[in-house]
């Protein structure tokens, strides 16, 4: 300890005399010390400093940018960390994600309700994840599992059901950040509605009455986030498979992973997402994004609802129209009531009214206008299937619209 004491007291010439070590030596030996003090603060700020403020700001950074929700930039490790979200998440605002009716689950209480996630649990599969059902706590859930890239949807369908809740639009339980990306859904027992139209002859058809219904339903949810969220969202993905049915047969809109918000009377550019055959022009040439994408969409469904048909019907071999295409040329002849029916869902039989068909498609075709100031909102268009599905047969366009050439449209005129 002595001998310690005094060569820490020493100075540089008495250091070089006593050791005998040439000053050049010295020299190397300080420079050498010095990088490797820097590599060391260097280690500390990248493997500590800075992967914290990565694994911190993966949430902070979540916002609505030009493209909807960024994207968080993590690796699995730094999944594992993100735990620590979770802690202080519910109850509170956490950059504008308030988690107050979300419930933070542990992955092996998620592995545990889906039997490890086993195939025989497996009820769906989607762009973003596989969907299994489990029973959480005693009640019955849909668990969406989602690879670590698709971050970006994650977060955007967190940000939209932790602040929107409707009847028609599928509730959010809880979610999970360990391993992976987990949201937890009600469960929907009758699954989605492309599967009772597209599915398997093995399903019973869906009524006529049943259909106005689901209509009405989609529509209202839809008119919930564009006219009474604050921001205004639009969910850019709407078809029947991202509508769900319920016991009851009543409809939620769901998956929104693609969601934008936006003012409510801006119309802007984006990236262009979505699915083929429910885009319309202005958004598949030129990316301009509004709520009336999702008017259009929904036009679109509704023809699906009356025909079973997909969005893009396959001629032949090398053929294929979009279905909107094939009932305008039905609507623009003289009598399209006769016309109709051959596009009609040949399940139905003669379970249904043909003005109410023909009503139907009409709106349809409103919503499917090329221009898009043309299409009516989605208020609008539930004021018609709420007077439609009431069987109402005194059904007058020009009470829903003051535009008149929407209510000549309307009305088949």
């Amino acid at each position: 300890m002595l001998m310690d004491f005094q060569l820490l007291n020493l100075s540089y010439n008495d250091f070089k005399s006593y050791t005998g070590i040439s000053s050049g030596v010295i020299a190397g030996i300080s420079v050498v010390g010095v990088i490797v003090a820097f590599c060391l603060v260097a280690w500390f700020y990248f493997g500590f400093y800075r992967r914290k403020n990565v694994v911190d700001g993966l949430f902070v950074r979540a916002g609505f940018g030009d493209d909807g929700i960024e994207h968080m930039h993590g690796t699995g490790t730094d999944l594992q960390k993100m735990s620590n979200f979770g802690h202080h998440i519910n109850g509170s605002s956490f950059n504008g994600i308030t988690m107050d009716r979300s419930v933070e689950f542990s992955y092996e209480e998620l592995a545990q309700a889906t039997d490890n996630f086993s195939l025989a649990n497996k009820i769906g599969q989607g762009g973003y994840g596989s969907v299994y059902y489990g029973e959480l706590r005693g009640e019955k859930a849909a668990i969406k599992k989602m690879d670590i890239q698709a971050s970006k949807e994650f977060l955007a369908e967190l940000k939209v059901l932790t602040h929107v809740h409707h009847f028609n639009l599928v509730c959010l339980i809880g979610y999970s950040i360990e391993d992976s990306l987990f949201l937890v859904y009600q469960f929907i027992e009758n699954g989605t509605l492309s599967q009772h139209l597209h599915g398997s002859s093995g399903r019973r058809p869906l009524s006529w009455c049943s259909r106005v219904q689901i209509a009405l339903d989609s529509a209202r949810g839809l008119e919930y986030i564009h006219e009474h969220t604050v921001p205004v969202y639009i969910h850019r993905d709407i078809k029947p498979a991202n509508i769900l049915l319920d016991n009851n047969f009543h409809a939620k809109v769901a998956d929104f992973g693609l969601t934008r918000l936006t003012e409510v009377t801006s119309s802007l550019q984006t990236r262009l997402v979505g699915t083929f055959g429910y885009m319309p022009p202005e958004y598949a040439r030129y990316g301009d994004v509004s709520p009336k994408i999702d008017v259009y969409a929904f036009g679109v469904v509704l023809y699906e609802l009356i025909s079973a048909k997909d969005a893009i019907v396959k001629i032949n071999e090398v053929e294929s129209r979009a279905l909107v295409a094939l009932f305008a040329e039905v609507l623009n002849e003289p009598d399209s009531r006769k016309d109709l029916t051959t596009l009609v869902d040949p399940r139905l039989g003669a379970d249904y009214s043909i003005d109410s068909v023909r009503k139907i498609a009409q709106i349809a075709r409103a919503c499917t206008q090329e221009n898009p100031q043309l299409r009516p909102s989605m208020r609008s268009i539930v004021v018609a299937l709420m007077t439609l599905s009431s069987a109402n047969e005194d059904w007058d366009a020009g009470t829903f619209y003051e535009d008149q050439g929407l209510v000549n449209l309307m009305s088949g005129r």
